[in-house]
């Protein structure tokens, strides 16, 4: 829950922000909940990126992994902990933080109902021990799991229909349309910026689907076999998959990752010599797999395989690094017209869903409470042209190549449907984009969910690279939501509510 900051102010708190189920998420609940994520924020690479059309579009079977630098583990407890279970907390979101298994927890504690931790109560957290050690085998670039240069002209319907399996005659509707699997395929790709080619082979892995007419029949509700009523169909089973996919590649970026958990339990100690796309499909693969799988699945013989028999040597396509070392931010204004008064309502926090950067900020328009489409217009931060629109979302590209994968791209989300910017219309700084409202994944509050990518890498708000508008920078507190726009003396703090401390105008 996000600070409240001026006991002072006598009004009604309304919540504009965005909520969005973590990846993975378990039922060990706590019985009272207030809500809470925790992804981190983003991390800057060394070189210089060619232009997509630079990339190689055929695999070079010889191409090998780019050599990185061991990264820092956390340093793992050598003494016990106790730990009293706050308001949202879940066992497996203990257990996540102290770098042990929920069954570790559970066997050092007496919990009479592990679906249901009472808040309040004291928890023994038992010194982190493991079970298998993972192996260095590094499975992808970390080009070929973002959706970058050396992916962005990749034709997914294309693709799809020329191995006529499942996928290419399988059909979902989402938010009212009809749309084909190769569709729902490249909507999880521009939503969680991830590799469609990874999507595609992920798939593959656990069902078959992109090549085979007849999948398992276990698979056809749950195509990556993942077994919960909430995540029925294709759409939702990606989109866990990407979330986890970057969970793991933005944790490893800020060194914050020492253990994967298995479905059983098991506890796999991280090798640090791997890369962060590696470590984005080591994150998936954990919550898909048990000791008897996982080895398998993680060696040359498992995804790895399965993305070689289908688009040949993923290093092959590597774009590396994939920020350069003295990258800038553009000039960015605020995202509202002169004179209009809005309110900054969420600090840094995840760009889409909960496995992303902290890449993202939220303002509410002057007008009602509630959700609606508001009569303020959302402004574009910077020139460049609208590449992509639909379900509340529109995405700028600002390199001027009409291509948002590569260079630096902006994401305005919940932008109503009504009056909003058609793709193809190119943008000065200022000009109209849209609504805010609660369109387009879950809100509470009508908004504007806005945040940067570079070569499709989310950019966290608060990182090395701060979100900086008309002067405005932006900064974190170490909590998801929580955080400040500063300008010179002048603070504006993140508040879910509309009040004199949290507004803010061009």
């Amino acid at each position: 829950m996000k600070k409240v900051l001026g006991i002072f102010l006598l009004m009604a708190v309304f919540l504009t922000g965005c909520y969005r189920p973590g990846p993975g998420a378990k039922v060990w609940q706590a019985s009272s909940s207030e809500g809470s994520t925790s992804t981190e924020g983003m991390f800057i690479y060394a070189t210089e990126t060619p232009s997509p059309t630079e990339m190689a579009a055929t695999s070079n079977a010889y191409a090998t992994p780019t050599s990185n630098n061991p990264i820092t583990l956390p340093t793992l407890r050598s003494e016990v902990a106790y730990y009293t279970v706050q308001a949202g907390d879940t066992l497996a979101k203990i257990a996540g933080r102290y770098q042990v298994s929920v069954n570790q927890i559970l066997r050092e504690n007496t919990i009479a109902n592990p679906d249901i931790i009472e808040v309040g109560i004291n928890l023994l957290i038992p010194i982190p021990s493991f079970d298998l050690l993972a192996s260095p085998f590094k499975i992808i670039p970390d080009s070929e799991l973002v959706y970058s240069p050396g992916n962005a002209a990749f034709d997914v319907d294309a693709f799809v229909s020329s191995r006529n399996g499942y996928l290419a005659s399988y059909y979902q509707t989402l938010d009212g349309v009809v749309t084909s699997g190769a569709g729902v395929v490249s909507r999880v790709a521009t939503e969680y910026s991830v590799n469609p080619r990874l999507l595609l082979a992920v798939l593959e892995y656990q069902s078959g689907w992109v090549t085979e007419a007849t999948p398992a029949s276990e698979t056809m509700v749950y195509p990556m076999r993942v077994y919960e009523e909430y995540r029925e169909g294709l759409y939702s089973q990606l989109s866990l998959a990407a979330s986890l996919l970057n969970e793991g590649f933005y944790k490893w970026g800020i060194e914050t990752i020492s253990i994967w958990t298995l479905t059983d339990s098991t506890v796999v100690e991280v090798d640090p010599t791997i890369n962060a796309g590696t470590a984005g499909v080591l994150n998936l693969m954990s919550n898909l797999t048990t000791a008897a799988t996982w080895d398998q699945a993680t060696s040359e013989a498992g995804i790895y395989q399965t993305y070689v028999s289908l688009f040949g040597n993923p290093f092959s396509y590597a774009v590396d690094p994939l920020l350069p070392e003295n990258l800038t931010q553009p000039t960015l204004q605020l995202p509202f017209e002169v004179g209009d008064v809005w309110a900054y309502t969420s600090g840094p926090h995840s760009g889409w869903d909960a496995g992303s950067a902290w890449a993202a900020l939220d303002f509410a328009p002057p007008d009602d409470v509630g959700c609606y489409a508001s009569a303020f217009w959302v402004a574009a931060v910077a020139p460049g042209e609208v590449v992509y629109t639909g379900n509340g979302v529109v995405v700028q590209e600002l390199a001027g190549d009409g291509i948002w994968q590569d260079g630096w791209s902006i994401l305005y989300m919940h932008v109503s449907s009504w009056e909003r910017v058609e793709v193809g219309t190119y943008l000065e700084a200022g000009d109209r984009v849209g609504h805010a409202s609660c369109e387009g994944g879950v809100s509470t509050g009508a908004h504007l969910h806005i945040a940067r990518r570079y070569n499709g890498v989310w950019i966290a708000a608060d990182g090395d690279l701060p979100f900086v508008m008309d002067g405005w920078v932006s900064a974190g507190y170490g909590v998801e939501y929580n955080g400040s726009l500063i300008k010179g003396a002048r603070i504006v703090e993140a508040w879910d509510g509309r009040s004199a401390f949290n507004a803010i105008q061009r």
